[in-house]
């Protein structure tokens, strides 16, 4: 472990021998595509599939009501989100669609060619409802999208601690700013996809899915068709990125699976990228106000957050739209040490595309908020914003330490962070090279944003609210009869070098290097029980998994090597796949040995001993409700004041997630998740008219960072363990993109300073810039 490893599938995946679920084909395998909705509210009058049943290479055509015979509803709630509803939600849409993009009806044919011009044969009458598309639309609630929910609030939370009010009226400054957030989704290369096979003899289904989550899966699978659970098999192939959008349930995913039942045949289902754009989660829609209390001397007494957050027509299940809201609520502020905060979070249902849980849940909002209110407060009082961080930040000797919100916080290093960005960037340089430019006219910012992450999650994130998401991961590492060692893990490869890292924790806990490990993930027929990979979780609670077992399968090893060599077992050790002797280093026996009479001549054996070659343990975190990490980022720009484009001059993030594993990966997760956290400030968002029809459905309207629009982006470390395991490791995968938007957000409001200008509605496109200077 420590040691940068190039990533142990890249050769195979740049060589084009990946296998993603539309390059599986089976006998019989049929192609499911789905008649949806144009409109984003309207009542199914007619749905006539009789001419789409007759076209060639037509198996079936099915509607709602026929699809839910065999695929019961579902309701996205948690009981610990107190209030929040939401209502059955149908595999396809019976009698109503909600938004556009709803399937109505499946076709499944021979090839996915003939289903889709079968499609232009489903004849629909529709009769358009209101489309509520705003979101102060949805809160005044003038048309309910769901009557028998009475509103269309979907969760609402309110928290205050006792003295804010005083806090407020006490402070020397109060300020105040609203933030918008722009709605954009996650855009992976490998669309979502999913290839269901039922064995009516067996009663058995097996799924080929681009999912993050198998057992979840697993288990969805079996109580929503009927089938027992130990009859769902979930296989999680190679996987062309996920960010979150693959952690879900999905409609016309569970369709898929439905008519494989139904018809007792193999049936694929694979979005094409309008399909994407049009149902792939969306997140991040808000409309926030926030204000500030200080001292004279920039002391922050308090917080005060109003956030409302619009997610489409439904709750997402199992994971629910509410968790967004929830933790921008939890983390607003939360670098800083103040004792009042007072939040109100409202979350609405409209007739978009539903929004749920996008890499860095909440945080990119949170961060941006306290961020953004925080320059705020220091230009208002003349303090350089590194200076204002520095008064409040919580000091590295505070920890424990809990948050208003009731968030605790194990051990961090905010003030540790600061100083080495300072450093990294020569903060004093930049400044005096700032001031130097702006007397030319040259318009340049500097932003900073410092940040908390929520990683290695424990049951207080899902279990408790009722969802039958696992916070457990499991491994299993067993020595082959040649010598080598295998390692099976609940986690799930998605690109982020989870195979890598489990390799390097495996093999430093059994004694082998690093090529003597094959990591299998994402079967449920074969990896042991856990939750997959989400929320930052797969080095910190796999990887507590894989070191433990591998720890006791070393164990294994040389109690076998004690009994053949006759030896004290404390005398020995594993290195360089062999046992050797601890004092002299000497091999003893060689792993292929131990493998070759553990497995084939036990007998040589003393009587009442057992090898045992294969361990398995499981890991939960138990003493924190989150383990969180923490950083800081800074952002450097260039402003054309007279075109409104912002050039990304460059970016640094010093990042502290415990026990560094692989430094290549952990950089890696870090420059691309700042890359997505560019791209929403800059880029990204899903437009809609007013009618609820998505304007930029493709790659040619729906603008992702290219390589040309990245900055050099120079990453550092400090290095806190958690002590909440053996190996300290937190999560990183989502640190990138939690505060890129604010740092990029500060650094033009920086820069457009002199001019009196400011933007606070993302992504900051050169239109809005252009606005704030009073020029359009």
């Amino acid at each position: 472990m420590g040691a940068s490893v190039p990533r142990a599938n890249a050769k195979r995946l740049l060589e084009g021998r990946g296998c993603y679920v539309d390059d599986l084909k089976l006998p019989r395998l049929a192609h499911v595509v789905f008649f949806r909705s144009p409109h984003a509210h309207a009542r199914i009058r007619k749905l006539d599939l009789s001419r789409a049943r007759t076209q060639p290479g037509v198996l079936a055509a099915f509607d709602g009501r026929a699809i839910a015979e065999y695929c019961s509803p579902w309701v996205g709630v948690l009981g610990h989100l107190k209030g929040i509803k939401s209502p059955p939600q149908h595999a396809v849409a019976i009698e109503r669609a909600c938004s556009q993009g709803e399937a109505v009806a499946a076709i499944v044919a021979e090839t996915r060619a003939q289903a889709e011009d079968a499609l232009q044969h489903v004849e629909a009458e529709w009769e358009e409802l209101p489309a509520v598309t705003g979101m102060e639309e949805a809160l005044a609630g003038r048309t309910v999208i769901h009557p028998e929910l009475g509103d269309n609030i979907c969760f609402r939370r309110e928290l205050a601690t006792e003295g804010v009010e005083q806090a407020f009226a006490a402070a020397d400054l109060v300020v105040e700013e609203t933030f918008g957030f722009g709605r954009h989704t996650g855009v992976t290369l490998e669309g979502r996809s999913i290839l269901a096979d039922y064995n009516a003899a067996e009663h058995s289904l097996t799924v080929y899915q681009a999912t993050q989550a198998p057992h979840m899966m697993q288990d969805i699978f079996s109580r929503h068709l009927g089938i027992p659970e130990a009859n769902v098999r979930v296989i999680c192939k190679d996987v062309g990125g996920s960010f979150g959008i693959k952690v879900h349930v999905y409609p016309d995913e569970m369709a898929t699976a439905a008519i494989s039942v139904m018809l007792r045949r193999p049936v694929k289902f694979a979005a094409d990228r309008l399909e994407s754009f049009l149902t792939d989660i969306h997140a991040r829609e808000h409309k926030a106000k926030v204000r500030l209390a200080c001292t004279r001397d920039g002391r922050i007494l308090a917080f005060d957050l109003d956030d409302l957050t619009a997610i489409g027509p439904y709750s997402v299940y199992p994971r629910t739209s509410g968790i967004e809201g929830n933790q921008v609520v939890n983390l607003t502020g939360g670098p800083y040490r103040h004792q009042e905060y007072r939040a109100r979070l409202n979350v609405v249902f409209t007739n978009k595309n539903v929004t749920c849980q996008y890499r860095a849940v909440g945080h990119p909002v949170a961060v941006a908020l306290t961020e953004g209110i925080v320059d705020v407060a220091a230009a208002k009082l003349g303090l350089d914003p590194a200076e204002f961080r520095r008064r409040n930040l919580i000091p590295d000797d505070a920890y424990p330490y809990t948050f208003p919100s009731g968030i605790k916080f194990e051990k961090l290093s905010h003030h540790q962070c600061l100083d080495k960005l300072l450093a990294l960037m020569d903060y004093a340089g930049l400044r005096a090279e700032q001031a130097q430019l702006r007397t030319q006219g040259v318009y340049r910012g500097i932003g900073l944003a410092a940040m908390i992450e929520v990683t290695n999650p424990s049951p207080a994130f899902y279990g408790v609210g009722g969802a039958r998401i696992s916070a457990q991961d499991g491994a299993t590492v067993r020595l082959e009869p040649s010598g080598m060692v295998t390692c099976l893990s609940s986690v799930t490869e998605q690109g982020q070098g989870t195979d890598g890292i489990f390799a390097q924790i495996c093999a430093t806990a059994v004694g082998v290097s690093v090529d003597q490990v094959r990591v299998i993930t994402g079967d449920t027929g074969v990896t042991p029980y856990g939750g997959g990979t989400w929320a930052s979780r797969g080095a910190g609670i796999g990887g507590e998994a894989v070191l433990q077992a591998g720890k006791a399968l070393k164990s294994n090893i040389l109690d076998l090597a004690a009994a053949v060599l006759g030896a004290d077992k404390a005398t020995l050790e594993v290195r360089d796949n062999a046992v050797c002797d601890k004092a002299t280093g000497e091999s003893k026996l060689p792993l292929a040995e131990v493998g070759r009479i553990g497995y084939f001549r036990p007998d040589t054996l003393p009587l009442k001993f057992q090898a045992e070659l294969s361990a398995t343990r499981h890991y939960t975190p138990r003493e924190y409700a989150f383990t969180f990490t923490n950083g800081i980022q800074a952002s450097l720009v260039e402003v054309d004041t007279d075109t409104g484009f912002v050039r990304l001059l460059k970016h640094w993030c010093v990042e502290d997630c415990g026990t560094v594993i692989n430094p290549l990966l952990v950089d890696e997760q870090i420059r691309g998740g700042i890359v997505q956290g560019i791209g929403a400030a800059m880029l990204e968002e899903c437009l809609y008219s007013a009618e609820g029809q998505l304007l930029n459905g493709s790659l040619a309207d729906y603008l992702v960072p290219m390589t040309g629009d990245v900055p050099d982006i120079e990453v550092a470390h400090v290095c806190t363990p958690t002590r909440q395991s053996e190996l300290g490791a937190k999560g990183v995968g989502e640190a990138g993109t939690a505060g890129a938007p604010g740092a990029v957000m500060n650094a033009i409001n920086d820069a457009l300073a002199p001019l009196g200008a400011r933007v606070t509605d993302q992504p900051f496109t050169p239109e809005r810039i252009l606005k704030a200077l009073k020029k359009v």
